[in-house]
This record gives structure tokens, sequence and C-alpha cells, in this order.
């Protein structure tokens, strides 16, 4: 079964998320090459857990493409936990609402395209 437009879409999301979260820890490993990191090990951990998680949303984003619910469901999970993230940078002063609207946004957006995709999907035809 072929998944609608609004799970291509919000596959779409998923993975240019995940696509930012390599580029983060691409900039990170850089910055350990350059000796900004005060510990090793925990840079490491970081730019390892860092991967996992692009890693994730990008299974999510093909798991989405081909309508699988449990890709939906962590999709939903991941992008619940940003838009904590983001409400979270809210009490910190001064307020960076560059991160807050560039990581709280497109969560929003790909929480309501999840949802929409999963309502959609589970539409029953009117007799």
């Amino acid at each position: 079964m072929r998944s609608p437009g609004l799970a291509l879409a919000a596959a779409a999301v998923l993975a240019a998320e995940g696509a930012a979260l390599i580029v983060f820890a691409l900039i990170e490993l850089v910055g350990l090459g350059a000796g900004d990191a005060a510990s090793l090990p925990t840079a490491l951990a970081l730019i390892v857990l860092t991967l996992v998680g692009a890693v994730a949303l990008i299974a999510f984003a093909v798991g989405t493409r081909k309508g699988h619910s449990w890709a939906r469901s962590g999709g939903v999970v991941f992008q619940v936990l940003v838009i904590a993230l983001a409400l979270a940078s809210l009490t910190l002063q001064p307020i960076s609402w560059a991160f807050t609207v560039g990581v709280g946004l497109p969560a929003l957006l790909c929480f309501a395209l999840l949802i929409a995709s999963t309502r959609a999907e589970n539409e029953r035809p009117a007799e």
C-alpha cells in the first residue's frame, strides 16, 4: 500500500531533520579535531548519540514513506521531544529565538503531518 502525499511530506521533513543531525555531528567532529572539546569521551559520546538519532530519523522517514505505523509512532515521539526542547529553550536568557523557531517549527509541522497522515490512512470508506 502506498502512503498518501501527507506521508511523503512527513517523510521529507523527517529526512531533513536526520540530515541536519548528520551535519551537526560533522561540525562537532571538526570541532573535536580542532581541540575544542573539554572532555574527549563526552564529546565522542555526544557525536555517536547524535548519529544514532540521525539514523533513527532516516529510518522513520523511510518507514513513514512506506506506510509503517511504527515509523509514524517513532516520528511522533521524536517530534514531541523536539517541541519540548524548543519550549525549554525559552527559559534560557537571553532567549535564542533562531534556535527556538528553527527547531520548533519543523517539529510542529512534522507532528501535524504525521498525525494527518495517520488519519488519512486509517479513514474508512463511506458505505
